[in-house]
């Protein structure tokens, strides 16, 4: 199949529809749980939190249905985003490198980032309180699980760093088109706070573009942000056990 030829507005939509989309199905739960409970926003409120985590998993699955409608759009092969390894690359190690770049950012968020993050939070102030975002991702195990493990690195490495650095490199340096890539990445995470956009943004973007920029495959990222966000679950599952 002949790969059309590249269309900026695709890349612009791909990248931009994820934090909106996000947006639009927290104000249909909202007006979904609004129609049910009366009107009370504290029971709206209390209801679109204990949602959160399925409401992640609807977003993902969309998104999934976006991404692979825009490949058939563009007849743009999955192998062309960064799913074919270079020559002289093993799988294997490639799985061991980004899943131990993904374990230790996860260590230094919980153990380092994330108390900074927070401690932002309380100093400079935020549009959602500090410690806030645990809890309403810890609502509901199972949706969290099929969301933040098992859908998101690949929705959102493929999106991100294998449709939209690939397709952001036919116009713009590569430097360039790692700050596109991240700052969309940020804005997908807007649901935690300003400062949560700033730490996935530059931090986990940061280093799975970079993962992705320099091992010339797709993955390196995946198996970073796989390992990323295996660990967070973990640690939310324990959390909400204790």
């Amino acid at each position: 199949m002949e790969e059309k030829p590249i269309t900026m507005w695709h890349v612009w939509t791909l990248l931009a529809i994820p934090p909106v989309l996000f947006l639009v199905v927290i104000i249909a739960a909202s007006v979904y749980f609004g129609m049910i409970t009366g009107g009370d926003a504290q029971a709206i409120t209390e209801n679109v939190t204990r949602s959160t985590a399925s409401l992640l998993l609807i977003v993902q699955i969309i998104l999934l249905l976006i991404f692979g409608a825009t490949l058939r759009a563009e007849r743009l092969p999955i192998r062309l985003i960064g799913w074919q390894i270079a020559s002289g690359q093993k799988l294997w190690q490639e799985i061991i490198i980004g899943a131990l770049l993904g374990v230790t950012l996860a260590f230094l968020y919980f153990s380092i980032l994330s108390p900074l993050m927070i401690t932002a939070q309380q100093v400079l102030g935020d549009y959602v309180p500090p410690g806030e975002l645990l809890p309403s991702l810890g609502g509901a195990v199972l949706p969290f699980l099929l969301a933040n493990v098992i859908l998101a690195p690949f929705v959102e490495e493929n999106i991100y760093r294998g449709y939209g650095i690939t397709r952001l490199q036919q116009r713009f340096s590569t430097p360039v088109a790692i700050v596109i890539s991240c700052f969309f990445f940020g804005l997908l995470h807007w649901a935690g706070g300003f400062w949560y956009i700033v730490l996935t943004g530059i931090v986990a973007g940061g280093l799975f573009a970079g993962l992705f920029v320099w091992r010339k495959n797709i993955v390196t990222a995946y198996a970073a942000h796989l390992a990323l966000n295996l660990v967070e679950f973990l640690y939310v599952w324990l959390w909400i056990s204790r």
